[in-house]
């Protein structure tokens, strides 16, 4: 089911009056309105669709707002959506199983039956819990497996991708296929991804040394890498598991591929943990549904979901956010449609918007500003707010926020959400202001030209608003930031590469 738009949601509260901008002035905050007038007025925004909207985080006031019931793409923002509705739906305790389970019967050291790997969807499982698993069940005696191996990955559907993905962002670690049973070979939780590293040789000119981690025998490595320093360029063919290394590197590199059915790579990393426990499996591979009422052997118990939270956003970790969808209703239509029952206890009406995924990668999503303060307002009532909270990235300090609004009023007081995509840019998350009231906002920009630098439009906001009240007069004309690749020269960048989008030129964080 997708969500059919019905009308836009308008937040516009007493004390409040439109102006003919489409902008809010509060009574007495009439130099506010100015400055972010201007902010948006910027040269680069030409073109553009911005929607903005501030709002008291305790009250739900509304101080300004421009075009922020309007509907559009949010990337990433719609994370905080999903999570929040998942700890509503799931319980901020919630934990993942990956088992071992088997019908057969042991007798001394042999199971005599199948043995299953059944999978719940931790998308933190890794090389070393798998190999815990295979040791657990070699504990219990077990040497010798008279039976298949068999693979349960039916507690996802197959649908790999979000409706909606673009084909091309494949290869990367950032749109990596969802699966029950896969894999993260990072402390980022990289799910559905590998390791690719790349050593150079003894001398200039010399192959390059390519290896992937965890050992497998899902991809295959194709290298014409040497030693030099021309620059190096890792992809995976699309629709195949061929990761294509190319160029030349003088130091140690590592890069993320993305993989092909993540559960071959489980398949093949569990294989491998079993015969380093010393366990023969005599009947091959089957990929099935585990039996019913098969007996557990052995249990890997996830973190919570409240731990999970934090990489999720504060690394805008789209393949967790795409566990949760799937968790909540084992396809990213039915999870939409289970997560959608909290919504209305956010703010949202589920009615008058339109989510795909949970991510914020599909282009059909259609969020507002307005709707994203909502939540953030509603989340306030929640018992797991605080945790929520600090998950988020922190201006100037961590996360996707690390390198920027650095040395402002801003550093360490803005508690924000970043989204981008190509086009589209935004910022969603509440703010102290110097005289000390709680602030939430949500700026998004859609039609955007990512080399005129929409994420300084957010800053100067977030910087204002964290002004407010203060001695000193605010600084709205920039923000310092990140290096930003001259128009000319993205071509000649890898796509993970570009610019200074969190993901790449093409992805969404």
């Amino acid at each position: 089911m997708r969500f059919r738009v019905l009308g836009a949601v308008v937040a516009v509260a007493a004390g409040v009056s439109l102006t003919s901008s489409g902008g809010a002035v509060a009574v007495g905050n009439e130099a506010l309105t100015a400055d972010l007038d201007t902010i948006l007025a910027d040269n680069a925004l030409k073109g553009a669709d911005v929607g903005l909207v501030v709002r008291d985080a305790n009250s739900g006031e509304v101080i300004y707002t421009r075009q922020s019931g309007r509907r559009s793409q949010v990337a990433s923002n719609m994370k905080l959506l999903t999570t929040a509705t998942a700890l509503d739906l799931l319980g901020p305790d919630f934990r993942w199983k990956t088992e071992l389970v088997s019908s057969g019967t042991k007798s001394g050291a042999v199971l005599n039956g199948d043995l299953a790997l059944r999978g719940g969807g931790d998308p933190t499982m890794s090389r070393l819990r798998y190999q815990q698993l295979a040791d657990t069940l070699k504990a219990s005696g077990v040497t010798t497996v008279n039976g298949a191996l068999v693979i349960d990955d039916t507690k996802f559907d197959a649908q790999p991708y979000g409706t909606g993905w673009a084909w091309d962002d494949e290869p990367f670690s950032y749109s990596a296929e969802t699966s029950a049973l896969t894999l993260s070979p990072d402390a980022k939780f990289s799910a559905g991804t590998v390791v690719v590293r790349v050593k150079p040789g003894a001398a200039a000119g010399a192959p390059a040394v390519v290896t992937t981690e965890p050992a497998n025998d899902h991809v295959q490595v194709v290298s014409t890498a040497t030693t030099g320093n021309a620059g190096l360029f890792v992809e995976r063919e699309h629709g195949t598991n061929r990761i294509i290394v190319s160029g030349s590197t003088s130091v140690e590199t590592t890069r993320l591929s993305s993989v092909k059915d993540p559960t071959g790579l489980v398949t093949s990393v569990f294989q491998k943990a079993l015969q380093a426990s010393g366990i023969t499996v005599t009947g091959g591979v089957k990929r099935q549904k585990a039996p019913a009422g098969a007996t557990v052997l052995a249990t890997d118990t996830s973190m919570t979901l409240r731990e999970l939270n934090v990489p999720l956003l504060k690394d805008s970790n789209n393949m967790l956010a795409e566990v949760l969808v799937k968790t909540a209703g084992g396809s990213f239509t039915n999870g939409v449609n289970q997560l959608s029952t909290k919504w209305s206890g956010l703010g949202v009406d589920p009615n008058a918007v339109e989510v795909f995924d949970g991510s914020g990668m599909s282009r059909l999503g259609q969020f507002s500003p307005d709707d994203l303060t909502s939540v953030l307002i509603k989340a306030k009532t929640k018992p797991w707010f605080s945790a929520w909270q600090a998950s988020l990235p922190v201006a100037g300090v961590d996360g996707t926020l690390v390198n920027r609004m650095k040395n402002t009023p801003a550093a360490g007081n803005v508690k924000a959400k970043t989204g981008s995509l190509s086009g589209v840019s935004g910022l969603a998350g509440y703010v102290k202001t110097a005289a000390g009231r709680d602030l939430v906002f949500s700026v998004v920009q859609n039609n955007v030209l990512l080399f005129n630098n929409p994420k300084n439009i957010e800053d100067r906001i977030a910087v204002r608003l964290a002004s407010e009240g203060g001695s000193v007069s605010p600084q709205i004309q920039s923000v310092p930031q990140q290096r930003k690749a001259p128009a000319q020269d993205r071509a000649k960048v890898p796509a993970q590469e570009r610019f200074d989008v969190e993901c790449s030129w093409i992805g969404t964080c």
